[in-house]
């Protein structure tokens, strides 16, 4: 059986300062800025804060609702892995494939249609 570890939280938003530095002044995280993105620690994990630059991206849900942007979990062998979960009859949004030198990812559909994305990272 595949073993999983947690990665990281992502999240989208029309103004990443401003949710930054949210969590910057309410819980004191320190923010990393990158052309991309802005990026902390929440309770030792990683959270990522992108912009949106889709405009077809629906709007937040109201209060109560289900579903968040994605989880990311690491893997160890993404490809194998990928495979064993569509035997199974997962979904897959996207294929294993390399984003930069050392990162390969994939995105499956969770319940409620949540995004899950299998993240594996190369030894540097």
């Amino acid at each position: 059986m595949a073993r999983f570890t947690f990665d990281h939280i992502h999240l989208r938003s029309p103004d990443i300062e401003a949710t930054a530095a949210f969590y910057e002044r309410i819980f004191g995280v320190t923010l990393t800025r990158s052309p991309q993105r802005i990026d902390f620690k929440l309770g030792g994990q990683p959270v990522f804060v992108s912009p949106i630059n889709d405009p077809a991206t629906g709007e937040a849900p109201s209060s109560p609702y289900r579903g968040l942007e994605h989880i990311g979990l690491a893997v160890t062998g993404i490809d194998a892995i990928v495979a064993e979960m569509k035997a199974q009859g997962v979904e897959f949004t996207m294929e294993p494939n390399t984003i930069r030198p050392g990162v390969r990812i994939a995105f499956l559909r969770g319940p409620e249609n949540i995004a899950i994305e299998l993240l594996e990272r190369s030894a540097a």
